[in-house]
C-alpha cells in the first residue's frame, strides 16, 4: 500500500515527480514503461474518481452553507466517497406536522447591550457573553441572544450563534474507525462559538421509531431539546451541517448550550457547540453524546429515547475517561 500510496499524488502524479500515463488498459511510468500490477492500477483510477468527487462535494457544501468559515473534505484514509443520503442545510427543518414561528415577541432598544438592560435581562438569565465573545455563563444556563426585533445593530456583542460559522473546518476521514470526522484548520479560543447543531425536527415518538433503526445500523444522530419538555428531537441523519459529522468522545472540546433567537418556543431551542478549551489548528472537535443542554449528562441526550431493548453502540474515543458505550 506503501507504494500505492508513492503514486497517488495529485491527481495522476507521483511523489518522485514522474507521472503515469494511461496506455490502453494499462498504467505504465513514463521513464522505464514498466506495467503497473492491475490492483495498484485500479486503485489509481477509483482514488482519482475519489478526489474528483470529494471535490465536487466540496464545493457544493460551501455554496450551501450561509457562514464565514470555510469547509473542507480530506479522505488520505479509504476510498470512501460523498455520502449518498445527505443534504446540507443551516437551520432546523421542520418534519411534516411541526411548525417553528421564527418571530420574537420582543426586541430590546439598547444603545450598548453590553452594559444596558437587554434580551437575556427580560428572559431573566444574564449575558453570556463577554467582550471578547466568550460564553461566560456555566453549562445548563439557556443563552438568550438579540433578535430581528432588536434595534442593536450587527456588531451587537449579543449576536454570536446567529452568525454562524466563523472558523474554517475540515471534514475528513479518520483512521480510528470512526468513519467521518471534522477537524479545525484554525486555532480555536477556549469558549468561543464553534457550529450549531441542526437537522430535522421530529417528534418524541418518531424519534422513538427511528432510534430503532439507527441502532440497528450503529449510527448516533438523534438530539433531544429537552430544555423545558421532551416533546421534540434533532435528527441529522438525512439533514444537516457540519456538526452531522462530529464524533462523540467522553473527554470532549465542545459543550452544549440552548440559545433562542427568533423562536422563543422553550421547547424549540437551538442547539450551539462551545469550545471547552483551546483548540489547536488540525485537532479533531468532538463533543459528548449524552450531552445535554442542561448541562447535565444523560443516556438519550444523542440517541434520544430510553435505551431498554435497544443495541448499545460501542464506544471508539480512546479517552482515559471513556464510559466504553455511546448509549
Amino acid at each position: 500500500m506503501d507504494a500505492v500510496r508513492r503514486l497517488v499524488g495529485a491527481g495522476w502524479g507521483v511523489e518522485t515527480g514522474v507521472g503515469p500515463v494511461k496506455k490502453g488498459k494499462a498504467i505504465t511510468l513514463k521513464e522505464n514503461h514498466r506495467a503497473l500490477k492491475p490492483a495498484i492500477a485500479e486503485y489509481i483510477v477509483k482514488k482519482a474518481k475519489q478526489r474528483i468527487a470529494l471535490q465536487r462535494w466540496q464545493d457544493e457544501l460551501n455554496r450551501r452553507k450561509n457562514h464565514k468559515g470555510m469547509i473542507f473534505v480530506e479522505n488520505t484514509v479509504d476510498l470512501e466517497g460523498p455520502p449518498s443520503d445527505f443534504y446540507y442545510i443551516n437551520e432546523y427543518k421542520p418534519a411534516p406536522g411541526i411548525s417553528l414561528v421564527n418571530e420574537a415577541t420582543f426586541g430590546c432598544s439598547c444603545t450598548d447591550c453590553f452594559f444596558e438592560k437587554c434580551c437575556p435581562a427580560e428572559a431573566g438569565v444574564l449575558l453570556a457573553y463577554n467582550k471578547n465573545q466568550q460564553i461566560k455563563i456555566p453549562p445548563g444556563t439557556p443563552i438568550y441572544e438579540c433578535n430581528s426585533r432588536c434595534q442593536c445593530g450587527p456588531d451587537c456583542p449579543n449576536r454570536i450563534v446567529q452568525k454562524g460559522t466563523q472558523y474554517s473546518l475540515c471534514i475528513f476521514r479518520t483512521s480510528n474507525g470512526c468513519g467521518w470526522g471534522v477537524k479545525t484548520l484554525v486555532k480555536i479560543r477556549r469558549r468561543s462559538f464553534v457550529m450549531e447543531y441542526v437537522g430535522e425536527v421530529i417528534t418524541s415518538e418518531e424519534a422513538e421509531r427511528r432510534g430503532q433503526l439507527y441502532d440497528n445500523k450503529g449510527i448516533t444522530y438523534l438530539f433531544d431539546l429537552d430544555y423545558e419538555s421532551d416533546e421534540f428531537t434533532v435528527d441529522a441523519a438525512r439533514y444537516g451541517n457540519v456538526s452531522h459529522f462530529v464524533n462523540h468522545s467522553c473527554d470532549p472540546n465542545l459543550q452544549v448550550f440552548n440559545v433562542f433567537i427568533d423562536n422563543l418556543d422553550t421547547r424549540l431551542p437551538r442547539i450551539a457547540l462551545f469550545s471547552t478549551r483551546t483548540i489547536n489548528a488540525g485537532e479533531e472537535l468532538t463533543f459528548d453524546y449524552q450531552m445535554k443542554g442542561s448541562g447535565d449528562i444523560s443516556s438519550d441526550s444523542i440517541d434520544h429515547s430510553p435505551a431498554k431493548k435497544r443495541a448499545r453502540t460501542v464506544c471508539k474515543c480512546g479517552a482515559v475517561t471513556c464510559r466504553g458505550y455511546l448509549n
